[in-house]
């Protein structure tokens, strides 16, 4: 793949919430083909403790959506969670399109055709800081590779966590063993329509530090 068709692809893999094609069935052996490059990405001493939990059983998915819609629900209510400042008016206003677009996935998850369960083996909670970001940058560059791999045959995704405030319970009816930390929900389905776009981001220079912040 030449440099071009490389930065075409970085730069217009999206968030696909509302272009999720639900009536449509996703070929196993796409995911499939999917999760062997994502299975190519770096990770911590190449421990490869990564796990992919994919789920198209209806009743699951019912199941999975029931649990994302009130673990949305917590984190909306947490008096805690992070607010990200809006610094100009165009930032404001995408904000508010993708939380109507979050509203889209709230209400329609379970019709997704395919959702997969990024894990990684191990549990983080209470370790130092070195040991965290060991653990999430030896899956989450997989989870990437699998979502531009996704994008590269035609697939939506979208990185999605709200769960992760009812862990155990998804943890319980998936039979995710209580020692595996679940990092992310990911809908899969065929995108309606390809051309996607580069998104609207800060200027370079100004997240950019050369030699001193």
């Amino acid at each position: 793949m030449g440099a071009d068709a490389t930065d075409q692809l970085l730069t217009t893999t999206r968030a696909v919430r509302r272009r999720l094609d639900l009536d449509r069935s996703v070929d196993p052996a796409l995911i499939e083909e999917c999760l062997r490059l994502a299975l190519q990405a770096p990770n911590g001493g190449n421990q490869q403790g990564w796990h992919f939990v994919v789920i198209t059983d209806a009743d699951t998915r019912a199941g999975i959506a029931d649990i994302f819609r009130r673990g949305a629900v917590a984190y909306a209510q947490r008096a805690d969670k992070p607010r990200a400042p809006a610094r100009r008016d165009d930032e404001r206003a995408m904000r508010r399109r993708v939380t109507a677009s979050a509203g889209y996935l709230f209400e329609h998850l379970h019709e997704v055709p395919v959702l997969v369960i990024a894990c990684i083996e191990g549990r983080t909670e209470g370790r130092p800081l070195v040991d965290q970001a060991t653990a999430y940058g030896s899956i989450l560059p997989a989870v990437w590779s699998f979502m531009l791999a996704a994008r590269a045959r035609g697939l939506g995704t979208s990185w999605t966590t709200a769960h992760l405030m009812l862990e155990g319970e998804m943890a319980t009816l998936l039979g995710i063993p209580s020692d595996v930390t679940q990092v992310a929900l990911i809908p899969v389905a065929h995108s309606v329509g390809t051309d996607f776009g580069p998104a609207p981001r800060r200027p370079v220079d100004d997240v950019t530090h050369w030699e001193h912040w």
